[in-house]
């Protein structure tokens, strides 16, 4: 499709289906709705204790009535994630091209498949018809990351720091988009023929380097701070404006402290890792040499020689130990019925004692997938910059709750850049047949004294 046309036929498709499905919905969020009708109102003071996300969604929907002249009722609220789930593939665009080291489109209106696919993932899709904040957060995360790797770094604080507003734990990902940005330009920067030579950061390839390597990337990296340090300026102000809200507001979260109290969760982290497998295995099996290579490659990762069969060993004693000492069972997750993660804790996890332990082969095995899958082309830093981010953002959070794992999964997914058609077009099967259960369920299968079911 060329970029010259007014519009691609697969995100018009899309479109259309995001709208008719939002015609279907009709289930009414009991504390964001009146929140937002209140913001409505010009009633900025009144505030639902058990609200603990700051209030970027209800401005949002604010600014929408007022551009728009629309009334502040259900229907019109629910535009405010649907605008946002159909604005997903324009903000992924140029972050796909990036990735794949290509020209974004020149217009707007003509987001690349890749993008297009990847904004329909079941988690973003599902809550772009619910008036939840997860939508809106993620398109202003992934723009926050794509305007700091064009060096537009104030506009990217900027944005970085209102989509803070819609989850606390962004700020996170605001850091992370400063320094992915820089890790970027310290790779590709070049020194002009009248200048001296420029101070390298040692970041081989990925696929080639050793342990050895990440010491002397930690080693190298103070030589280069000089050269990245202005940029760090506007993101400074942001980690400046977050930790005065902090301070005034006496943590993170704003209300229900209670039911929200940080915690040391590492299994976390593993469940992330088989997610992010579950859901992008299309991505992880349309490599070179398809499922053998890859198969062959984790083989070789993990027990290709002594030394590789003992760390596998060792790593896998570890995590063993981190699931016996630090599994978090939340008492949402044994309580709320009407989540996906409430029976698959219930049918897997409890199963049997041993079954956590069990995993720990094919959480090493998944994450070396995905290294050696994006891997190809991008060096040791940037393969393991999101893995790095990834751990305070999940780490504190007692919940099994696959909200969390949107942003990071997106994050991940968009740097395997060369999925072939083939692979793409199962991917979207793949994506809308979950979509296609997940919204029947949760459209059809209502039950007297659960609610409806929901990721």
């Amino acid at each position: 499709m060329s970029s010259s046309s007014p519009a691609p036929t697969y995100y018009i498709i899309f479109a259309t289906v995001a709208v008719l499905v939002l015609k279907s919905v009709n289930e009414d969020e009991p504390f964001h709705v009146p929140q937002a009708q209140a913001y409505c109102r010009g009633d900025y003071w009144t505030w639902d204790p058990k609200i603990t996300t700051p209030p970027g969604l209800y401005v949002l929907s604010s600014v929408l009535k007022k551009l728009f002249m629309l009334k502040c009722n259900l229907p019109m609220l629910r535009l405010t994630p649907l605008l946002s789930l159909l604005a997903l593939p324009i903000a992924l665009t140029p972050l796909v091209s990036y990735h794949k080291r290509e020209r974004p489109p020149s217009s707007l209106a003509t987001p690349l498949l890749d993008a297009v696919i990847l904004a329909s993932f079941p988690l973003a899709w599902f809550f772009g018809f619910l008036y939840y904040t997860e939508v809106p957060s993620l398109v202003t995360v992934v723009s926050s990351v794509v305007l700091a790797m064009q060096g537009r770094h104030w506009l990217a604080a900027l944005i970085g720091l209102i989509s803070c507003t819609f989850r606390q734990n962004n700020i996170i990902w605001v850091f992370y988009a400063y320094v992915l940005s820089q890790v970027l330009y310290l790779r590709f920067r070049r020194a002009l023929p009248s200048e001296k030579a420029l101070t390298k950061l040692h970041d081989p390839p990925a696929l080639e380097a050793s342990p050895a390597d990440l010491l002397w990337s930690v080693l190298s990296a103070p030589r280069v701070l000089p050269d990245i340090l202005s940029n760090f300026v506007p993101y400074a102000l942001v980690l400046a404006a977050f930790g005065a809200f902090v301070l005034w507001n006496g943590g993170i979260v704003l209300g229900d402290k209670a039911n929200h109290v940080p915690a040391f969760h590492v299994p976390q982290l593993y469940y992330f890792v088989g997610f992010a497998t579950a859901f992008g295995w299309p991505a992880l099996l349309s490599g070179r040499g398809g499922v053998s290579a890859l198969l062959r490659g984790i083989a070789a990762r993990m027990f290709g020689s002594k030394r590789n069969t003992a760390v596998t060993c060792v790593v896998s004693a570890i995590m063993c130990l981190t699931i016996y000492k630090f599994t978090i069972q939340h008492p949402f997750l044994l309580s709320d019925n009407r989540h996906y993660t409430f029976y698959l804790w219930r049918r897997v996890f409890l199963l049997h004692p041993v079954v956590p332990y069990l995993l720990v082969p094919g959480y090493i095995a998944c994450a070396w997938a995905w290294y050696l899958r994006i891997g190809h082309d991008q060096t040791l830093l940037q393969n393991l910059l999101l893995p790095v981010f990834v751990v305070p953002t999940l780490l504190p959070t007692p919940l099994l709750e696959p909200r969390y794992f949107l942003i990071p999964y997106i994050l991940l997914r968009v740097q395997v850049k060369d999925v072939p058609l083939w692979g793409l077009v199962l991917e979207g099967l793949w994506y809308a047949g979950i979509n296609a259960v997940t919204m029947w369920v949760f459209l059809y299968r209502e039950r007297t004294g659960v609610g409806r079911f929901m990721w």
